[in-house]
């Protein structure tokens, strides 16, 4: 409630988004070499450094949505959704290995486009089409949803702190672009960092420390229904759990990652706008260790919040487990802190919300308007882009009534559940493209639909059931269909769908040395000598870090 937040903390949050407004003022008008045209609005200049991008890419995609559905499922004893975060620092390397070099090579504004390039407009369409729902279904909306929820926290009535936030992150968005975008992560990114590092130190301290938390977690075990400590703090579950097997955490998970980090315009467009492909390479790296962190400010602190709970001193339900970290702000920080942890919450929404926006603009005008009229100005081109994010914002508003019905697991369940469904044939036909000069345009398209129509009827049937319009026999090819785990699912369409890509693409011909030079592996004249540069370094010590967390929480680790 109001009444549990100081008139030091309602001045923090407001001075917190003045120095916002003010900073995205500073990007877009005066702070930088803007231009103020299609380039500048849509790839910021493509001018910008590694620390900038790697700011951006995490603070982009730690939205309100990820820190309240990853401190959700600490709360909930689901460390296997930590997992998500700690596989996206590999996915990031490959970001900056792999893909990096081809688009910044090829020039491309959007990754629809550079599909086009590689395949056909067909292709490019499909992925339009698809990216700008996905942005509605999983992001938009779930963002505004997850702001929403944070307002109410501090007793604003939920609809009302979802108009908050959008007006007030799509304010800044529409008038700077992704200067603004991406000069505001930064400094969200630091303002992220030091609210929820206070709330983790905070609320460990009223527990009474790390062993008075095992020990909490351990008697409560004793009890009918509430999970044991080894739950709490391990990745690796085995085959048979119906949620997260292991299995399909390592093998699964990683075609969400490569579709949403490496092919998704809401990531890539960062790495898009860098000098260089050095940069972008730094950049994505620097992303990838930021990524390690929210096992320890965002997981760790859900934990703690059960342990408060089974102590009495804390208040909220397991069954909206969501709210276990706002309910720690307002109950443990104290006066300024506490402003500053909920400005840390808001920092993460607006910074997704705000690249949200601009993707699914860019998008648009990209894809869509100039595709029709290709002799539009530049002014044109951004006046568009500006009025797109306004009717998307409606859009998404529209769908947060379904999107609660969908989401009995949780924010961050409900996520990766819908990503599960639409990102494997996508990632096939990237990383198949790129690799083989053989794949052609009709194996992609082919494999495109195949995938969509699979993926969409797992999606719909799911939901049908779930609200029984549906009944499922058991035993039944339908039952056997909606039991296969989410991540299990993802593996066995990726498969399929690379499967089809191929076997349609043999059928027919390759297409053009000419089309194919800028947008696959090319056999080098003469084998370069390898040199240890500093990016090679920094590579393999995130590796062996990620290495180190998934020994560290595994049965060996501190769950055994």
């Amino acid at each position: 409630m109001l009444s549990n937040f100081s008139i030091w903390d309602i001045s923090i949050i407001v001075i917190y988004f003045g120095f916002i407004l003010w900073i995205a003022k500073w990007a877009s008008e005066g702070g930088s070499k803007s231009s103020g045209g299609a380039l500048d609005y849509f790839l910021a200049g493509k001018d910008q450094g590694w620390l900038v991008i790697g700011a951006s890419l995490f603070a982009s995609n730690i939205g309100s949505e990820i820190i309240l559905g990853v401190s959700g499922a600490g709360a909930r004893a689901n460390m296997p959704m930590a997992n998500f975060e700690i596989l996206a620092s590999l996915i990031l390397i490959l970001l900056g290995w792999v893909f990096v070099p081809f688009y910044l090579r090829s020039g491309v504004y959007t990754m629809p486009e550079f599909l086009e390039k590689r395949y056909n407009r067909a292709c490019r369409t499909y992925l339009s089409v698809i990216s700008i729902l996905a942005y509605v279904t999983t992001k938009i909306s779930l963002i505004i949803f997850a702001g929403a929820l944070v307002f109410e926290t501090m007793g604003v009535p939920f609809w009302t702190g979802a108009i908050i936030t959008v007006l007030a992150t799509g304010f800044y968005t529409v008038l700077g672009g992704l200067r603004a975008v991406i000069y505001t992560d930064m400094v969200q990114a630091f303002i992220l960092l030091l609210g929820t590092i206070a709330v983790t130190a905070f609320g460990l301290h009223s527990l009474g420390g790390w062993d008075e938390m095992i020990s909490t977690i351990s008697m409560a075990a004793t009890q009918a229904d509430n999970p044991p400590v080894d739950k709490f703090f391990n990745l690796w579950r085995p085959v048979t759990d119906t949620d997260y097997p292991w299995t399909g955490m390592l093998f699964g998970a990683p075609i969400l990652g490569v579709w949403y980090w490496c092919t998704d315009q809401y990531i890539v467009q960062r790495t898009l706008s860098a000098r260089d492909v050095s940069n972008a390479r730094k950049g994505a790296l620097f992303a990838g260790f930021l990524k390690l962190l929210p096992v320890f400010i965002f997981f760790i602190p859900g934990v703690i919040a059960y342990a408060l709970l089974q102590k009495g001193m804390l208040d909220f339900s397991l069954d909206n487990a969501d709210q276990a970290l706002p309910a720690m702000i307002s109950t443990f920080l104290p006066s300024g802190l506490k402003g500053l942890a909920i400005a840390g919450l808001l920092a993460a929404l607006m910074s997704s919300l705000s690249s949200a926006f601009n993707s699914s603009s860019t998008l648009l005008t990209i894809d869509f308007y100039q595709q029709r009229y290709p002799d539009a100005s530049e002014k044109k081109l951004v006046r568009f882009g500006q009025w797109a994010t306004v009717i998307l914002v409606i859009v998404s508003l529209g769908w947060i009534p379904l999107m609660r019905t969908l989401m009995g697991g949780g924010i961050f369940h409900y996520l990766q559940n819908v990503q599960a469904y639409i990102s494997p044939p996508i990632a096939a036909v990237f990383l198949f493209g790129l690799m083989y000069k053989w794949i052609n345009a009709r194996g992609a398209i082919v494999s495109l639909w195949t995938g969509f129509i699979i993926g969409i009827s797992r999606l719909v049937l799911e939901f049908l059931a779930n609200q029984g319009t549906v009944h499922v026999v058991e035993g039944s090819f339908l039952s056997t269909f909606l039991s296969i785990n989410f991540l299990h699912f993802a593996l066995f369409l990726f498969i399929f769908c690379a499967l089809v890509l191929m076997l349609v693409s043999k059928m027919g011909t390759q297409q053009s040395e000419e089309q194919l030079a800028l947008v696959t592996f090319q056999k080098p004249e003469k084998r370069a000598k390898f040199v240890f540069t500093s990016d090679i370094i920094l590579t393999i010590l995130l590796i062996v870090l990620v290495l180190v967390l998934w020994i560290v929480f595994s049965p060996w680790g501190i769950a055994g």
